[in-house]
């Protein structure tokens, strides 16, 4: 089965979009302000697709809205539908999937009528799993290309306003103007590397749907080399399959005048971007590693995007240290023990009894709890040197049952930037097996 992480990048090719208009303001509107779901770097936002809520990955890298994880939201209704195939980042061969015309989408005051959606048929596609959380959908282009949207990543909000004078001079004075282009419909800016001691010029694409700091395509540029000091890496998954390649470190990234040093960087591998049309002199991606550290609008209409810095500006670039993907595996039963919040009838002259009765007043309850699974373990890690294997269901990790964790958690727990002793407790063919291992920084 093909597993996915909560790094996606989906490309339809050959398919037209005229017809659709984007998501407008209705009578009367002029902002409209959307809380969201910020997890391993990637936004999630509520949108109605044809009356019925759904939960949405917000992606300036993709240009059509694609649907997925549908088996539980047999009520949503399609239009005009027809078979096609779908193909994109990976290294294998296109997968089934529907188009449907004339569907509507809609958040608060804000609408897309006629809107253009591909329904993924592999249920194997599924980011839920990697990610806690119910996800439906990615959308782009089409959320983004009318109006003026504001990403605000320290209030976890999106704020749409109406692309006006107004508006736009507003939003000049307080934040840096960036120039980018809209090519194949999708944000591009000019920025600059120091690599391998050299200072390149790269276009990359801007792309909050990637949850990486930068990704380089070392094919396409004489002078973009993956550095000595690097390791291969599970990258994350696309339409067409796995994506493999390599991380490492460079000296230096700068975007407009904002510089950051010593930023991680993904290298993926030229049998994994095969079937990507790339746009001409493309170097790579900017993501949500650095894209977070800002509060960001984006002005489709006008090729520009504004910059703030906010409080996570100067935060250290980390990576999973441990080698090991964790996704959910289900749902389990779990007992719990539950106080009884009573109050005890207390008489005079027995106090200290009515106190210790009261003291054993416990219920129990049944809750469902995630099960995780090893989706994933990267070749010579510390996980992989310690003996954790793929498909290891994970029942406790540092003596706590893995259930009391989120995903995010487990994910930040892996990520720390100290080397801790990490323990995980898993079951493996009906055994259980203890291993133990350091997170270490080999870059």
């Amino acid at each position: 089965m093909k597993k996915l992480f909560p790094i996606i990048f989906i490309f339809i090719f050959s398919f037209p979009v005229l017809g659709q208009e984007g998501f407008l303001f209705e009578k009367g509107a002029n902002k409209v302000v959307i809380p969201f779901q910020f997890i391993n770097n990637l936004i999630f936002i509520p949108i109605k697709v044809n009356g019925v809520e759904l939960n949405f990955l917000l992606d300036s890298g993709v240009e059509e809205t694609i649907l997925f994880s549908m088996q539980d939201k047999k009520e949503v209704r399609f239009f005009n539908v027809e078979k096609i195939a779908l193909r994109g980042l990976g290294a294998e061969d296109s997968v089934e999937g529907l188009k449907s015309t004339n569907n509507t989408l809609e958040i608060n005051s804000i609408k897309s009528t006629n809107h253009l959606l591909y329904i993924i048929l592999d249920q194997s596609f599924n980011l839920s799993s990697h990610l806690g959380i119910p996800v439906n959908g990615i959308i782009g282009y089409h959320f983004l290309k009318n109006n003026l949207v504001e990403i605000n990543y320290d209030r976890k909000r999106i704020t749409i306003y109406k692309d006006t004078d107004k508006n736009k001079k507003r939003i000049e004075r307080k934040y840096r103007k960036v120039p980018i282009t809209i090519e194949k419909f999708k944000p591009y800016l000019y920025s600059n590397i120091v690599l391998n001691a050299l200072d390149i010029p790269v276009k990359l694409l801007v792309d909050i749907g990637n949850s990486d700091a930068i990704w380089l395509f070392e094919n396409n540029s004489k002078s973009v080399n993956v550095p000595t000091k690097n390791f291969e890496d599970y990258l994350g998954e696309g339409f067409s399959g796995e994506v493999e390649g390599k991380r490492a470190q460079i000296t230096k990234f700068t975007m407009a005048d904002f510089n950051f040093n010593n930023p991680i960087v993904a290298f993926p591998d030229s049998s994994s971007i095969k079937n990507v049309q790339l746009v001409k002199d493309r170097a790579g991606s900017v993501g949500s590693e650095i894209l977070r550290r800002f509060s960001v609008v984006f002005d489709y209409q006008n090729q520009k995007m504004y910059l703030r810095k906010n409080g996570d500006f100067n935060s250290p670039f980390s990576y999973n240290k441990s080698g090991v993907e964790i996704q959910h595996d289900g749902l389990q039963w779990v007992k719990e023990t539950v106080r009884l919040e009573t109050v005890p009838i207390i008489k005079s002259g027995d106090l200290a009894l009515k106190e210790n009765e009261s003291e054993n007043n416990f219920k129990y309850k049944f809750v469902l709890k995630p099960i995780y699974l090893i989706a994933n373990v990267r070749k010579n890690s510390p996980a992989a040197i310690s003996g954790l294997q793929k498909g290891d269901i994970v029942i406790r990790i540092n003596n706590s049952p893995a259930y009391k964790y989120s995903l995010h958690e487990i994910n930040s727990l892996l990520k720390s930037e100290e080397e801790k002793w990490i323990t995980f407790e898993v079951e493996r063919q009906g055994q259980v097996l203890v291993f133990k291992f350091q997170l270490l920084n080999v870059l």
